[in-house]
């Protein structure tokens, strides 16, 4: 994002910090070892797959598995400290920031790794744009507090001026130059990381940063874990910062998708029974890809969204008015009632469906393929979103107005196991 408000706040400040990195000739391979970042990787045959891909991929830090929380986590710490003792996992000889680029066919996104000073929304420097789940948020910092590590950095987003100057540049200067490290993963993405130690470029980095605030792209819940994580540690020191990749949108623009809903204990059938005259119901011919254009096609025009779970298609669209006007909250902005998430959370979930936003009532599932699969699986309804703008979602950050949580999923998302940041290492 942009912004010319640094003077008076401070902008961002990215710090250089030693990485733990995997040594390449104690696991199989780098892909191997990576892992989606832990929200995307949410069943159980997700962890699974990983645990069986390398006995030492990152899952097994991100998400442990044991019968309880405090049993979780500290497996996480017994196992990071373990692979320190053994040489898996090593700390660089000296802090650095980390140029890390992902490409995929035509998509190409650069962006710097680093230790990001923690700042409270209200200071306006990083800006949420999602509402957080709190049991979520107090089992991400069991984990950190225990491990003393950052496992994966946030996605953040800046607006720069669109030209090769000052952080940019100092990307594009140092992209010329053999990697740290590349690999690319079982999706045919291709990582590689650069580490920037030099003193000049590292104070262009920081003059440049300095000027700008940042929206969050991915990561609200590590975002206000970190700043829980602050408050327990209130002495200047390792815990007022947190690890983030900074993406100059300007210069690389992201991919915004929606994420689906699943309403696990809701029949399809129940749901259109539901709807009454509040919204328009028409079928849509399959396979799932027409269907979503129909989506978007009908989301152009006002909210919009398609039902899939009994083997079929049905686009819901047209709320009424009188329906939308008694059900959303009138004190926010017009650019927030007329949310898609809003709609669905607001009218619908709530006040149509009365299912309870809880994992047993909601599953956030980001593949629209993977929502079909499930709702026809489990006899529930999966509800198919269109994504929000990204101009949407900067505006109503700047307002200080978040939208309702697992609104956008903003891609693509760093690679989890590249770059580790521990807490007791300088």
């Amino acid at each position: 994002m942009d912004t010319t408000g640094s003077a008076a706040n401070g902008g961002l400040h990215l710090t250089p910090f030693r990485g733990l990195r995997y040594v390449p000739e104690r696991v199989g391979s780098l892909a191997a070892v990576t892992s989606p970042p832990y929200d995307v990787v949410v069943r159980p045959d997700g962890v699974h797959h990983l645990q069986s891909a390398d006995p030492h991929n990152i899952v097994r830090l991100i998400l442990p598995q044991a019968a309880t929380t405090e049993a979780r986590h500290r497996q996480a710490a017994d196992t990071l400290s373990a692979w320190l003792s053994d040489g898996v996992l090593a700390a660089d000889a000296e802090p650095a920031l980390y140029v890390y680029e992902q490409r995929k066919g035509d998509m190409l996104q650069r962006g710097l790794i680093g230790a990001l000073e923690l700042t409270t929304p209200a200071e306006g420097i990083v800006l949420p744009h999602e509402d957080v789940i709190p049991h979520v948020v107090e089992d991400r910092a069991s984990l950190m507090r225990t491990t003393a590590a950052n496992l994966d950095p946030l996605l953040l987003t800046y607006r720069g001026n669109g030209t090769a100057t000052g952080a940019t540049a100092v990307i594009e200067r140092t992209v010329r130059r053999a990697p740290l490290l590349s690999t690319t993963t079982e999706d045919g993405m291709s990582h590689r990381l650069w580490s920037v130690t030099d003193p000049a470029a590292l104070a262009e980095v920081a003059d440049d940063l300095g000027r700008h605030q940042a929206l969050i792209a991915d990561g609200h819940h590590r975002w206000a874990t970190y700043l829980r994580l602050r408050e327990e540690h209130p002495a200047p020191g390792p815990w007022n910062y947190g690890l983030v990749l900074l993406i100059d949108t300007a210069r690389y623009p992201l991919q915004v998708k929606a994420i689906h809903r699943l309403l696990n204990h809701l029949p399809v059938a129940d749901a259109l029974a539901a709807l009454g005259d509040g919204f328009r119901v028409r079928p849509v011919d399959g396979p799932l890809p027409a269907a979503l254009d129909a989506l978007g096609a009908a989301a152009s025009e006002g909210n919009a969204f398609l039902l899939a779970g009994d083997g079929r298609f049905h686009l819901v669209d047209r709320p009424s008015p009188d329906l939308v006007a008694r059900t959303v909250p009138a004190d926010r902005p017009e650019a927030w009632r007329t949310l898609d998430a809003t709609v669905l959370h607001a009218t619908l979930i709530d006040h149509v469906w009365h299912v309870p936003d809880t994992p047993q009532g909601i599953t956030y599932i980001h593949d629209a393929q993977a929502a079909v699969a499930q709702a026809e699986r489990r006899g529930g309804t999966a509800v198919l979103m269109h994504p929000v703008r990204e101009d949407v979602v900067r505006d109503l950050a700047r307002q200080g107005v978040t939208m309702p949580r697992k609104s956008t999923s903003f891609g693509p998302k760093p690679a989890t196991g590249l770059v580790l940041r521990s807490l007791d290492v300088g």
